[in-house]
């Protein structure tokens, strides 16, 4: 059997096959060295900055301690009870009959929060005959207190 010379036999086939594959092994090869290498300029570039950072962070820290420790701290006056309370926002309503109070007002003259004389109100106040509770704005979520 004479075969043709031109064309390619089982083992031109089999190196054909084998330096594709080398080619390919090739090029991975490039690819994984230019990611190593953008790596490398991307870690050198970003290094000093989060270096830089970290000092400033540590700076900030460092200041904060200092103006925490520093501050004096607001003496908090003592806690009213329920009762006291109530007892308390008639006794300012007395004293000033001609005025109304807001809120705010009511508690800022007792040393708590206007916030906890509106639930004090809002919860027991409400049924309490002696304390006027006067509607203000176009809603009618706001009010002034007064003593009748």
């Amino acid at each position: 059997m004479a075969q043709d010379v031109t064309s390619p036999d089982k083992y031109d086939r089999f190196i054909q096959k084998i330096d594709h594959f080398q080619s390919l092994v090739e090029e991975k090869k490039n690819l994984q060295a230019k990611i190593a290498q953008m790596r490398d300029e991307f870690n050198a570039t970003i290094r000093p900055l989060e270096n830089d950072l970290a000092g400033i962070i540590r700076n900030l820290e460092t200041n904060l301690s200092r103006l925490e420790s520093g501050a004096p701290v607001k003496a908090s006056s003592p806690r009213i009870s329920r009762g006291q309370l109530g007892t308390a926002v008639k006794d300012l309503l007395r004293a000033h009959p001609a005025k109304a109070f807001k809120p705010k007002e009511i508690g800022d003259a007792l040393g708590t929060t206007g916030g906890a004389f509106s639930v004090w109100f809002n919860k027991y106040g409400v049924h309490d005959n002696d304390i006027e509770r006067i509607p203000t704005g176009k809603e009618g979520k706001r009010f002034l207190y007064k003593i009748k």
